[in-house]
């Protein structure tokens, strides 16, 4: 049983999460350890014994918070800049006056870093910046006076933050469009595989069915050739990668964009193959070669449009019954389209009469579309054994006129 491909989302934020983690406990560790160091400068060592016993849990007990984005709440990062805030703010109660001046470290000391870069983590460079704010103006009031020491900490903790947010917007967003490609690739995949599976067993069926159903005759003949033209139906289809995919992705706000429309550019080349597909059927056979047939897009329009014209012809004269045979051939100057039909022909002069009575099929669907792309087209046509249109386009017919038709 074939293996259906499925795209697995790595999240490549992970690794910054597990580094916060374990940045919080060892910044916590490092606190308590300056605590106990400097002990002897605390004028209330109770209260920082207090404020480190409230750390050592909440730091404990909050890891499963931090260890992914859906896991830390905005209750939870409004609850850790808390307590960050107070144990700044707990400081001058705790040691004396000269230490803060002197420029010791706060009670959390670069705990609170920590949960600034949660923020950071979780919603990017502006939640960093906000975060960053109270963080400012708590270190300046326990200061008393914003000195040198001060401003420079707390401006390297703004723009740390705030490179790091802006840092996983951008992991996001490359994240996003990675997975994307990854999700179309796969669909290109499953697309190659299902049309495998469909040329190898159902188109085989069909046209088994109808060469069955033309010998037999009678009814079996119409079962035939409906059989014929759901062939040409599905094969079509399963061309249709040749056509580009429809899909669009978009999240502008987070940067990232994964774009595929269902046309090119107008000033990009048309694959004519594309284009003369949808003539295909039953009663109508397209020979083309198995790489793109690029063409710029006026041109490819024109050309088809000619070989529209030159089929409707072969309805209008030569019957439903007739056959045709469209073939497309990719010279290394130019591109040559033949329709051939197995009708009775064209009689000597009659073209010339049909133009004099003022019917220009011919004379301007065919050929004056081939020579207004500065092309060809010729017509041979042999009473009794059916009439050939060559139609010959240069490869870069059509680029002047369609830039004049966008001006």
């Amino acid at each position: 049983m074939p293996k259906r491909e499925r795209v697995m989302r790595m999240s490549v934020e992970q690794p910054l999460w597990r580094a916060l983690a374990g940045y919080r406990v060892l910044t916590m560790v490092y606190a308590i350890g300056l605590f106990v160091f400097a002990y002897d400068v605390f004028v209330r060592p109770w209260v920082a014994v207090g404020y480190y016993a409230v750390l050592f849990v909440w730091t404990l007990a909050t890891l499963p918070k931090v260890a992914s984005a859906a896991q830390c709440t905005r209750r939870f990062l409004a609850v850790d800049l808390t307590l960050a805030l107070t144990g700044i703010l707990l400081t001058p109660v705790a040691v004396s006056h000269e230490r803060i001046v002197s420029g010791g470290p706060t009670l959390p000391s670069i705990w609170t870093a920590g949960a600034v870069l949660a923020f950071a983590l979780k919603g990017g460079w502006r939640w960093a910046a906000f975060a960053s704010t109270p963080v400012a103006v708590a270190n300046i009031v326990q200061r008393g006076t914003p000195s040198r020491d001060t401003v420079h900490a707390v401006l390297l903790v703004w723009i740390a933050s705030v490179a790091i947010g802006y840092v996983v917007e951008v992991a996001r967003a490359s994240e996003r469009t990675l997975a994307r490609a990854l999700e179309i690739e796969a669909a290109t995949r499953e697309r190659e595989r299902l049309a495998r599976d469909i040329h190898d067993s159902v188109l085989q069926v069909l046209a088994m069915v109808q060469r069955r159903g033309a010998v037999i005759g009678g009814e079996a003949a119409e079962l035939g050739r409906l059989a014929g033209e759901q062939e040409v139906a599905l094969r079509t289809l399963v061309s249709g990668g040749l056509l580009p995919v429809s899909r669009v992705s978009e999240d502008a706000a987070a940067g990232a964009v994964v774009r595929t429309v269902d046309e090119p550019d107008d000033d990009g080349p048309v694959d004519l193959r594309t284009l003369l597909a949808r003539y295909a059927g039953a009663r109508v056979s397209l020979a083309e070669p198995g790489a793109p047939v690029p063409l710029p897009r006026a041109a490819a329009r024109e050309l088809a449009a000619a070989v529209g014209a030159a089929l409707d012809n072969v309805r209008r004269h030569a019957g439903e019954e007739a056959r045709a045979w469209i073939l497309v051939e990719d010279e290394p100057d130019e591109i040559v389209v033949t329709v051939r039909d197995d009708g009775p022909g064209i009689p000597e002069g009659r073209l010339a009469q049909a133009e004099g009575e003022g019917r220009l099929g011919v004379a301007q669907s065919i050929r004056g579309r081939l020579r207004d792309l500065g092309g060809s087209a010729e017509l041979i046509s042999v009473p009794g054994q059916g009439t050939e249109v060559e139609l010959k386009v240069p490869k870069g017919a059509g680029k002047a006129r369609g830039k004049a038709e966008q001006r």
